[in-house]
């Protein structure tokens, strides 16, 4: 019974520190919205904002190239040469490729 009537007293003495304490647990660690998720959803939705402008970038490059190539003959010439490697007859193709 002595140890309960220490942390009895203890927690008597100091009732708004364990309180407070109790609560930063709760919130921090314990609760559905804690603060370690909170920053963890904060971090993810970082990401996919970025890979959304990523994405919308892309976007708007292949829509350039696309307006370009099907109005312009040699556009699409030029993106068949350089992309995939077509060439005309009586044409040789060197590829030159950069160590990464």
């Amino acid at each position: 019974m002595g140890k309960l009537a220490n942390i009895w007293a203890f927690i008597g003495r100091h009732k708004y520190l364990v309180t407070v304490g109790i609560f930063l647990l709760i919130i921090g660690v314990l609760d559905e919205n804690s603060l370690i998720r909170r920053i963890a959803h904060k971090r993810e939705i970082h990401q996919l904002n970025t890979e959304i402008e990523r994405y919308r970038k892309q976007y708007e490059e292949d829509s350039k190239m696309l307006k370009e190539i099907t109005s312009n003959k040699e556009a699409l010439e030029k993106v068949a040469r350089e992309k995939y490697l077509m060439k005309k007859e009586n044409e040789d193709i060197f590829i030159f490729e950069e160590d990464k």
